[in-house]
């Protein structure tokens, strides 16, 4: 069971890596969005579902 959940959270991060790495932010958004996700891989990506997004959104 750990190890489905973790390839689901590893598609997932890897999903919102790829996500913020052809986004339009700034170069170093995209480095901290990209680390954040790194280093914390489930609260990154939680947080990146809630505040990147709507934070593109609101920018354009």
């Amino acid at each position: 069971m750990e190890f489905l959940l973790g390839i689901v959270i590893l598609i997932l991060d890897i999903w919102a890596i790829y996500s913020v790495l052809t986004s339009g932010v700034s170069t170093v958004s995209k480095l901290l969005w990209t680390i954040g996700i790194l280093v914390f891989p489930v609260v990154g990506f939680i947080v990146w579902v809630l505040a990147g997004p709507k934070g593109n959104a609101i920018a354009t």
